[in-house]
């Protein structure tokens, strides 16, 4: 069964086991203990974050399709860090690319069912503060889902209250004094917000915008994994009601700092 035929999140785990076995035999693991997306421009964190074990073209396990978005590469990479093996997703796929959100999250729930406890999720987003500047990392404690969509599909119902492990924050913190938190609003994109819809996502609270790590937090949740989501602000949202967004430069903001932000995520799962 592909991951666009799936109709129930049962269906969409068990592909994910199935898929899991995969990529343990694949990189001659046992299990793995955490596992890592890298959104975009964020792919050069790999070569910071480990010591790599193996690494190849994640269209070869089951399910998985090939990103098509700027700054995001198809590649899956083993690795560890410290005593943890962990298994990196660099990059993703969105819905705004044509995909179901049981595609969507299909990297999230096999790392999973390959044994990951920890989900550390990676992305890009537009500041929606004014003290939040391009090239800062934002730690997240909740999200707006604004899709109206969801990774989960039948009766069971999932608590979100938490999504977002506030002993991971905590860690995070601790590795990083310097780091803020923020709520991020998911949107459908690919287009980007009106001036009116700016102003009406920080009035509901949000901090920062995208288009990715809510969807995997939520199937992360529902699997029993804890979620750390950080996002690196590429741009400032709000100054798009004044002048035009250049999507080379944000993707360039992310990129030039992905070996240091790789060094952070190195420290962070290391206390972990």
């Amino acid at each position: 069964m592909s991951g666009s035929e799936l109709r129930t999140t049962d269906e969409a785990k068990a592909l994910a086991e199935s898929t899991a076995e995969e990529l343990l035999f694949r990189t001659g693991a046992d299990s793995f203990d955490a596992l890592v997306v890298l959104g975009s421009g964020w792919t050069g964190a790999a070569d910071t974050l480990g010591a790599s074990d193996i690494e190849f073209d994640a269209v070869e396990l089951t399910g998985f399709v090939e990103p098509t978005a700027e700054g995001h590469s198809g590649r899956v990479r083993s690795m560890w860090v410290g005593e943890k093996r962990v298994v990196v997703f660099m990059g993703r796929v969105h819905m705004y690319e044509g995909h179901d959100p049981m595609v969507v999250t299909h990297a999230v729930r096999t790392g999973i069912a390959a044994g990951a406890r920890i989900a550390l999720l990676t992305g890009s987003a537009g500041s929606l503060r004014t003290d939040f500047s391009p090239g800062q990392p934002v730690i997240l404690r909740d999200h707006v889902n604004l899709t109206s969509r969801s990774p989960l599909v039948g009766p069971g119902f999932v608590d979100l209250g938490e999504a977002y492990s506030p002993r991971l924050r905590e860690i995070t913190r601790q590795v990083d004094a310097s780091l803020a938190e923020g709520v991020y609003v998911t949107t459908p994109g690919p287009q980007l917000q009106t001036p009116t819809e700016l102003k009406m996502l920080r009035q509901v609270g949000a901090d920062v915008v995208g288009r990715s790590i809510p969807m995997e937090t939520i199937a992360a949740v529902e699997m029993g994994a804890e979620v750390l989501g950080l996002a690196m602000i590429s741009n400032d949202a709000v100054a798009t009601m004044f002048e035009p967004f250049e999507e080379d430069r944000a993707l360039e903001i992310v990129t030039r700092r992905a070996r240091r932000l790789g060094e952070l995520l190195n420290r962070v799962l290391t206390a972990a």
